[in-house]
């Protein structure tokens, strides 16, 4: 009588088969939702590009410590 049958060769196989299949369905939903967050941070820093490229307005103008 062997000491592992294959049904236990069998059983192993198919548990180890299942984690790892959890673990990659894991990565690539972790991985799908960090390109969601990408492409939602990479719109809004556009929207911060536009900002920056617009002319230097003096704020200090109407405030009681600015200017001379």
């Amino acid at each position: 009588m062997p000491l592992i049958t294959q049904i236990d060769i069998v059983t192993v196989l198919i548990i180890v088969v299942v984690i790892f299949s959890f673990l990659l369905i894991l990565g690539v939903r972790k991985s799908y939702l960090l390109k969601k967050e990408n492409d939602r941070l990479n719109s809004m820093n556009t929207t911060i590009e536009e900002e920056n490229e617009k002319p230097y307005k003096d704020f200090t103008d109407g405030h009681m410590y600015g200017g001379n």
